[in-house]
């Protein structure tokens, strides 16, 4: 089974006049490998995947595999608070051609730990052989994925990975102690990409990379190869950046980025609204600084 690791995006998406822009996602998707992107990540949380419909999101996923050409893997966001729809949401995006499903836990309607392993049990029993990378965002889904329940989850040989976006390296370090090699650990916290990686991470899914991705690559790059100093000479240096693109709720201030950069249009569906001009100039200042303009 496919192993994923280094410097992978959450890919935001180009909308213009309101529909998806297919054109602009196969350039930024050629950009995103050429700048040493690993694996790209369509329609989770940065794609704006919640506002699309689930033909479009499955357009957006079509899109992804055709413009990588099998240069990276694509793991395509599957994941809905239904345990019956994620399964047909993994179908999908499985015959479309995707390497693995991005799976985030079920959100709003808080189910146990319980509740959480025997998800992920049916959807691996569904799709026996496919590779599953479960996605913890408490913050987003009002549900937490323990290190307990991670544990268990490593009965279910599909789930092959974890994007573990707490931002906390103790929970990593438990996650890490209780599960090994066993699962891939992703960072979904672009903050502590460096400390994640030393607590036996192996990449990260990156919002950031959207807009860094060369810098995002070598970041990885560094702290996987043990190189500390080069790793954290780049962790600090996207630091401003990191917290301007969490400013407001993602992906507002990415995609407004994106915009400033020339490759998306300023689109951005409701309830999202476009980045306040305070921030914005903030945020423009603060892509100055490393080169994104």
């Amino acid at each position: 089974m496919k192993t994923f690791t280094g410097s992978m995006t959450a890919l935001a998406t180009p909308f213009k006049n309101g529909a998806f822009d297919e054109a602009s996602y196969s350039a930024f998707v050629d950009w995103q490998v050429a700048n040493g992107t690993s694996a790209l990540v369509p329609m989770g949380t940065t794609g704006e995947a919640a506002t699309l419909s689930v033909a479009e999101r499955l357009a957006a996923v079509k899109a992804c595999i055709k413009a990588a050409k099998g240069r990276v893997p694509v793991i395509a966001g599957a994941g809905m608070n239904s345990t019956a729809e994620t399964v047909e949401q993994v179908k999908a995006v499985r015959d479309a051609g995707a390497d693995a499903a991005l799976v985030v836990t079920p959100y709003y309607n808080k189910p146990t730990q319980a509740g959480l392993v025997e998800h992920y049990r049916a959807i691996g029993q569904a799709h026996p052989g496919f590779p599953l990378v479960a996605y913890n965002v408490p913050g987003r889904t009002g549900v937490d994925l323990l290190p307990e329940t991670c544990q268990r989850l490593c009965d279910v040989a599909e789930v092959v990975a974890l994007k573990e976006a707490t931002g906390n390296m103790a929970r990593t370090v438990d996650i890490y102690e209780k599960c090994g090699e066993r699962l891939t650990l992703l960072s979904g916290d672009d903050f502590t990409v460096l400390p994640f990686i030393v607590s036996g991470g192996k990449g990260v899914i990156s919002v950031s990379s959207n807009v860094v991705p060369k810098q995002m690559s070598e970041l990885v790059a560094a702290a996987r190869k043990g190189d500390g100093a080069t790793a954290l000479t780049l962790q600090v240096k996207l630091n401003a950046l990191h917290h301007l693109l969490f400013v407001e709720s993602n992906p507002i201030p990415v995609k407004w980025a994106l915009h400033l950069m020339g490759k998306f249009g300023p689109d951005i569906r409701l309830p999202l609204t476009p980045m306040t001009a305070a921030n914005a100039e903030k945020l423009k200042e603060a892509l100055a600084r490393v080169g994104a303009l």
